[in-house]
């Protein structure tokens, strides 16, 4: 068939795809956000740790978190060559501190994948890079896995300087931006660097912004940094909002 008159470009095929697998908590409800982190040439092949009928809690955070599920799901997606693979959880990344966030990668990269990161090793990564020591956090979670949160930061030698917390034990994809806004000013202090807003199930990607012009400061979320360390990793720019990505380019 003669294609000559059609302006198109057949001959050269569709864009270079360049994946990154995802390993995601089975309740995770973002999947449109994350993939406004990624620029078009990059697909997101998610794989979900299997269901746990319990509430969004220390107990979940261990389930989402064990080594053989994280491992079965990294091998879920192998098949399609990622160049590197992601854990999207937050508190399942920290749950276990430093170490546990160390292993979470051994894992991953044990079976099969050529590279891995973690929500809560990409921060650690941005909070190095920046120089950030002092910070503020939000999260959805309840006090306890809080409070895991704030160990975490310690181990990395991060003070946390004021803290706040939404209670919830589910349903976390459906709190409003202006709630997480509203949270997010609250959980401001003077001292800090920096906010940190936890969870990859909580959407944050178009008040990061606006609320980095008003607190002027750098507001971290969790998806944001999980998709960063990937580009990292991966050669890319990062994309989306974010006043400290010039620094970090």
């Amino acid at each position: 068939m003669d294609l000559s008159g059609l302006d198109f470009p057949f001959s050269e095929g569709p864009l270079a795809q360049r994946g990154i697998g995802v390993i995601a908590p089975f309740d995770l409800a973002l999947e449109r956000e994350l993939w406004r982190w990624v620029p078009i040439e990059v697909s997101l092949h998610l794989a979900r740790t299997p269901y746990e009928p319990v509430p969004v809690s220390l107990d979940m955070a261990n389930l989402v978190s064990n080594a053989r599920h994280v491992a079965a799901a990294t091998r879920d997606v192998l098949h399609v060559e990622p160049e590197v693979v992601a854990y999207l959880c937050s508190s399942g990344s920290f749950v276990n501190g430093v170490d546990g966030e160390r292993e979470l990668r051994k894992v991953i990269c044990d079976a099969g994948a050529p590279d891995a990161v973690t929500t809560s090793g990409a921060l650690a990564e941005i909070l190095q890079r920046l120089n950030l020591r002092r910070i503020a956090v939000l999260t959805p979670y309840v006090e306890d896995l809080t409070t895991k949160l704030h160990d975490f930061l310690a181990e990395l030698d991060v003070e946390t300087v004021s803290s706040d917390h939404l209670g919830l034990g589910g349903g976390i994809w459906r709190v409003s931006y202006r709630t997480i806004a509203e949270h997010i000013i609250g959980a401001d202090h003077p001292d800090a660097e920096a906010i940190f807003v936890s969870c990859t199930n909580l959407p944050t990607f178009d008040i990061i912004d606006p609320l980095e012009q008003w607190l002027g400061k750098p507001v971290l979320t969790a998806n944001q940094l999980t998709m960063w360390a990937c580009m990292v990793r991966m050669g890319l720019p990062v994309i989306g909002p974010g006043m400290w990505h010039s620094e970090v380019a």
